[in-house]
Parts: structure tokens; sequence; C-alpha cells
């Protein structure tokens, strides 16, 4: 009889260095999409999967994440004597839930933050869960890797097909064969191979379920690319002494990790938000208009500046 998953992990340690100049002194999780921090969206599919403690590994300029999460009694007063209690429940979400923290000193990658968690783990199988991947499906990401669990007692690993030029930017498995539908037997993982040596286009995407040998193996692991520990190079050594599966993700999957992505967040959430859902839609449209004739409007003055 399996475990059950009941721990998180959430490496949180990162420098943000993409988003310079906002990051300088402030935890690129807790950037907004709209109006709630990217690293909430994390911690709620946690707890919608069934996962009963979470272990966020931080860094330096991230005490605002432990803020968040942490009760503040005077804005909770504030909003229960003005009656606001839909901005209190609000507030009220984000508290009362069992979370941990460490530090992680030096940025030393993946494969270390997650192995400062062995002790919150213990002999349990857990998941990690990346903050730069935004899930959305009818039955979460993180459960649907716990329901795969509780039936192979292995790890497995959440991939999503990409773009095969893609490749370099992730680590990609070599799929053996399928177990059943979306659920690949793996030959190896390669990190962030060269789109010609990619040995397939499923790239490794943020979501975990490891067993508690993962330690070990991380204990020593030698320094990979970026001379960093790297967490793929773990779980390939991982896979040659017990089984790793892939289950392949079909739902929606949102990059957060870059501008351009926390952008197309940020605006597909808000077509959604029930505050700015009607203003984002209208203000849409009406840029959409403005923007094309002002193209035609340049085309027709190059056109006489042609002639």
């Amino acid at each position: 009889m399996s475990q059950q998953v009941r721990k998180a992990i959430i490496p949180a340690a990162g420098l943000g260095t993409r988003f310079l100049p906002a990051t300088k002194a402030m935890a690129k999780e807790m950037l907004p999409i709209v109006d709630k921090p990217t690293i909430q969206f994390i911690v709620e599919e946690a707890l919608a999967s069934g996962i009963e403690d979470i272990l966020i590994i931080t860094g330096k300029a991230k005490r605002p994440i432990e803020d968040h999460f942490d009760s503040n009694l005077e804005l909770e007063m504030n909003l229960k004597e003005k009656g606001k209690t839909d901005l209190l429940k609000l507030v009220e979400e984000t508290t009362g839930l069992n979370l941990h923290f460490m530090r992680q000193s030096h940025p030393k990658g993946l494969g270390h933050a997650v192995s400062l968690g062995k002790a919150f783990v213990g002999n349990e199988p857990f998941v990690v869960m990346l903050g730069d991947d935004l899930m959305t499906d009818t039955i979460p990401l993180t459960k649907q890797l716990i329901n795969d669990y509780e039936e192979t007692h292995a790890s497995t690993i959440a991939v999503m097909e990409v773009p095969h030029e893609e490749t370099s930017r992730y680590g990609i498995i070599n799929p053996e064969h399928m177990v059943k539908d979306g659920l690949y037997n793996v030959k190896n993982f390669v990190e962030k191979p060269n789109p010609k040596d990619a040995p397939s286009n499923l790239a490794i995407i943020g979501r975990y379920l490891l067993t508690p040998e993962i330690f070990e193996v991380l204990e020593n692991q030698t320094p990979g690319a970026g001379g960093e520990i790297q967490l793929t190079d773990a779980i390939d050594t991982l896979n040659k002494t017990q089984r790793v599966f892939a289950h392949q993700f079909t739902g929606k999957r949102y990059d957060v990790g870059d501008k351009f992505g926390f952008l197309k967040t940020s605006i597909e959430y808000g077509l959604t938000h029930p505050e700015v859902k009607d203003d984002l839609h209208q203000f849409i449209i009406e840029t959409g208009k403005r923007l094309e004739k002002e193209g035609q409007k340049n085309q027709t003055e190059q056109l006489k500046t042609d002639k």
C-alpha cells in the first residue's frame, strides 16, 4: 500500500533577474496576476490537490512571501469595521495555512533547493511545484500526479509537448513506451538539450512527484548545466534504480517566468476576473481597432511617399 502524498516543496529562492528592476527588492513570486501573487496560485493548487503541509524555500528579499501568508490583524480589523466582508474574505484566504519556510542562502540550483527539504519530507513521497508554471485543468495537475502515484507507487514527472526548437529551454524526456493513456515509461531525462539532439519534444513543466530516495541522489549529485545541482540530472540517476514515469499534461499552462508570458497570463486571467473582465475586453477591442486604423494610415502615407 502506497503512502499518502501530503507534503509539497515550492522553491522560491531565485533572483528573478528577468524582471529587474521590479525584483531588485521584491520577490518575483509576489508579482501579481491582476490582484493575486503568482505564488498564491501555486499554494491554491497544492491545497486543491489534498496537500496538507507546504515548505517554501526562500532566498534574499523573499520576506514578503512570508508576510503575505501571515495574518495582518490591523488590516483585518479595518476591513471588518468598515463592513468590507468580501475583501476580508480575500485576505483571510491566505492565513491559517500549514506553511513552513526555509532559507536557501546560496543559489546552487533547483536540485540543491529541493535537497533542503529532506528533514521536512522525511520518508514520504512529496511533490515539487515550481512557481513559473501556472496550470489549469478540470483536475489540478498536482492531483493528477498523485492519482498516478496511487497506481504506480513511483515517481512521476509532469511533461507537455513544446515546439521542437524550444527544447533547449527545458528538461526533456526520452520516452520508452506508453504505460497507459498519457503515462510514459522513460529511458532517460536530458537537461536543456540542443534541439538537434533532443530525444523528444516532451518537456518537464514544473510539477514533480518524487519518492524520498531522491534526497540521497541529490546529496551525491555533481553540478550540471550552469555549474548548479540540476534536479533533472538527479531524476535521471534515480530512474536507473527505480521507475520514474512521465505524465503528459493536456490542460492549459501559463509560463510566468518571463515578461511576455507574464503579460499574456495577466490578460487571460483578467478576461475572467469579475471586476475587470468587461472593461478589459472592451479595451482590447478598442485598442485593436485603433492600431488597425493607425496601420492603414501609415500604409496610405507610405504609398503617397513612394509615388
